[in-house]
């Protein structure tokens, strides 16, 4: 019996038993490419402020508004396969990732920079959660951890290099050059893409153009509750409070409406199943213990992992005084140990408990980010060694954390149902992460304000270090805060808790 050509069944039987792994490569290229895009953006953001003349404030929307775009397009993840296929789906994507990074490379005016900022998040968000549903998928349970270990050790290749090689190309070519780092990796995702990503959608089923419809009002009240978060959380601490309250109740009274209309949406689905639309977060699935505990964790994590991936390289820079090259250089190693580590991890993965693998991981960091003060910038040898070291403990902790908590949190959902919580629960870590940008270029400046001290200006200050260990110390607040839902993460009844 013949398959149509790019068919799940077609690709299976002309690569045979290791297709799966040829999947998992082409996808995970572009998800590296994302995420490249994502993070290495900070180094440059010195350097991008003191071109367009920019406060803390408004150049930290280079970073929130790639997090913004990212979050909420995740959420429209599983429509889009379910009606165009992976092939289609991802290929746009790309396509959409690399102009985001040739327009913000040429860009001449800080809007147009955001609006690639935008776009760039706007592909990646519906990239992210990809992975998980095919790892989840096309994996056995027995294999899943490997897979994910493989998968993350080769994503977070990327940003382990990237900070160092954009480090030299900011010192030597200027912001500009970030931008176009992303272009390598988009054309051979394109390449891998044609040849090894299905056109079918997940399961193996036809894409179907003509399926239900997009969950446009559940999709508009994401993206105006994300938007009022994040804005608020800005105002807050802005020339204006009282309308950061404003915009904060907003957001609220926005999440309660999305909550109703998405049980309304779900309701009318499960009368109604050959007509209609599919809620865009399906709350059913939070019934499931370990899900809605993880998704707290992915949640809580998301704040400390972006927060501290802003913070981190400001801090190096505007509070130790090293170039931005240096910044990279430094957190090379600790970018390799964190490979090395998903990568045993993920082995782990398939003989521990999750939540064990997941609350060691949220120690670890807790702990990276308490030690922070120690470093006081005076002794440059005592610092440099101090900042290595404090790096790769956090890194270690992000190794146990990475390739077990979607496993564990979505391991009891029914398969059909895991296109929907991978992007759930990938949406939930990219919110907290958005927020947590926000809230650490928040929290700095409030520190700043209180030790009357601006962020830029030469020598190593006391009070301004002192200002970002208090907010680090924030951060290591937050992990232990997730830590008391990883353990909740244990379910009684499966073997996984004995």
């Amino acid at each position: 019996m013949s398959h149509p050509p790019g068919s799940l069944p077609a690709l299976r039987e002309r690569y045979g038993e290791r297709y799966r792994w040829l999947l998992l490569l082409s996808v995970m290229v572009g998800t590296m490419a994302a995420i490249m895009s994502s993070t290495i953006i900070n180094v440059a953001i010195p350097d991008m402020s003191q071109h367009f003349v920019l406060g803390q404030e408004r150049a930290q929307w280079v970073t929130s508004a790639f997090m913004a775009a990212m979050t909420v397009s995740m959420l429209a993840t599983p429509w889009l396969l379910a009606r165009y296929g992976y092939r289609r789906t991802y290929s746009t994507c790309i396509w959409l990732l690399l102009a985001g990074g040739l327009a913000g490379g040429v860009a001449n005016h800080y809007p147009l920079v955001l609006a690639a900022r935008v776009a760039e998040g706007l592909a990646a968000g519906v990239l992210q959660p990809i992975p998980a549903i095919i790892i989840l998928r096309a994996f056995e349970p027995h294999e899943q951890g490997r897979a994910s270990g493989i998968f993350g050790m080769g994503v977070v290749l990327a940003p382990a290099l990237g900070p160092s090689i954009g480090g030299l190309l900011v010192d030597a070519f200027g912001w500009r050059s970030i931008f176009f780092m992303v272009v390598p990796f988009c054309i051979a995702s394109l390449w891998l893409a044609r040849r090894y990503v299905p056109v079918t959608s997940p399961g193996g089923q036809a894409a179907d153009p003509k399926g239900a419809r997009l969950d446009w009002a559940g999709l508009t009240l994401a993206t105006i509750g994300t938007l009022c978060l994040l804005n608020g959380l800005v105002e807050l601490q802005g020339s204006t409070p009282a309308w950061g309250m404003v915009l904060l109740l907003t957001a609220l009274i926005v999440l309660i409406g999305f909550v109703w209309l998405q049980r309304r949406t779900l309701r009318a689905r499960q009368r109604h199943p050959d007509r209609g639309m599919d809620p865009l977060m399906n709350l059913s699935l939070f019934k499931d213990r370990r899900f809605a505990m993880g998704s707290i964790v992915a949640f809580i994590y998301g704040i400390a992992l972006f927060g501290s991936t802003y913070l981190l390289p400001v801090y190096m820079q505007m509070g130790l005084q090293l170039s931005a090259a240096f910044v990279g250089t430094a957190l090379l190693p600790a970018g390799l140990i964190l490979a090395i580590t998903i990568g045993w991890v993920g082995r782990l993965t398939d003989r521990q408990p999750t939540y064990r693998l997941v609350s060691i991981g949220l120690a670890l960091l807790a702990a990276s980010f308490a030690l922070m003060p120690t470093i006081n910038g005076q002794d440059r040898a005592l610092t440099v060694w101090l900042l290595v070291a404090w790096a790769i403990l956090g890194r270690i902790g992000l190794g146990f954390i990475l390739p077990s908590l979607n496993v564990g949190a979505m391991r009891g959902l029914e398969r059909h149902h895991i296109p929907q919580g991978a992007s759930v629960i990938n949406f939930l870590r990219m919110l907290g992460g958005a927020a947590g940008v926000s809230l650490c270029g928040i929290v700095l400046e409030w520190r700043l304000a209180a030790h009357q001290i601006p962020l830029a200006g030469t020598g190593v200050s006391t009070d301004r270090l002192a200002a970002f260990n208090e907010t680090f110390g924030l951060l290591a607040f937050i992990c232990l805060l997730a830590l008391v839902a990883a353990r909740q993460m244990r379910h009684p009844l499966t073997p996984e808790a004995k």
